[in-house]
């Protein structure tokens, strides 16, 4: 069965540009100029993937992928914008986001993402549970508590997260983060693996008091 993707992106021009290609590769695609009817449409739908637009008539798009959260959806989401400062990516993924790409951007780029996104999303879906310290990763529900209280995780931030209890005893390089994690090392932004892992920090331990993750300085991280 395709991957359905939905897309929000408020010039009509772009949104059927985004579809067609999308629709070339096998994706079914859901196409929205605006928030109005999105939150029904992910409810009503198995949705794979969202292309959000961040400026919107009505709603700017990383506060509604940030309620999004707040109302338990954890469909992955790739941010499709013009704003394109340190600041603003970095707010979009902490917003939620799984994924940045600025605009002006290549159909070709937006492919490959795309596809990395998805990778990742069903390569660590198998049953089971994982625990490391007071951390216990359940699998197949894809939820995480920390000495017996849950935590709110996007699913790169899980899936980040699963790969460094998983390798506990191994520095990870970014590398192999983008690879194993992110899903594909051919086209990422700088910044992409320190904003995630600095989000995932905070998470799960906002205090600064457990220290779970060690960077290894020009080499990766490593749980202590």
């Amino acid at each position: 069965m395709e991957s359905l993707i939905l897309i929000v992106e408020d010039e009509q021009d772009i949104l059927e540009l985004m579809e067609y290609h999308l629709s070339k590769e096998g994706f079914e695609t859901i196409g929205f100029l605006n928030t109005k009817h999105v939150v029904d449409a992910l409810e009503e739908e198995k949705v794979d993937l969202i292309l959000m637009d961040r400026n919107l008539p009505g709603a700017e798009g990383s506060e509604f992928v940030d309620s999004l959260r707040k109302r338990g959806i954890q469909t992955p989401v790739i941010f499709v914008s013009a704003k394109h400062k340190d600041e603003e990516i970095e707010q979009g993924f902490e917003r939620g986001g799984d994924d940045y790409i600025t605009k002006p951007f290549s159909m070709k780029e937006l492919i490959l993402r795309v596809k990395a996104v998805l990778r990742r999303t069903k390569k660590l879906s198998s049953e089971g549970n994982l625990t490391y310290r007071d951390i216990a990763l359940n699998l197949a529900a894809r939820t995480v508590t920390i000495d017996g209280n849950p935590i709110e995780l996007t699913k790169l931030e899980f899936d980040l997260l699963h790969a460094l209890i998983v390798n506990e005893n191994v520095v990870l390089e970014r590398d192999y983060l983008l690879e194993n994690v992110w899903g594909s090392d051919e086209v990422y932004q700088d910044r992409t693996v320190n904003v995630a892992i600095n989000r995932l920090k905070e998470k799960i331990d906002p205090d600064k008091d457990k220290e779970y993750i060690k960077t290894v300085r020009g080499v990766g991280y490593t749980l202590c």
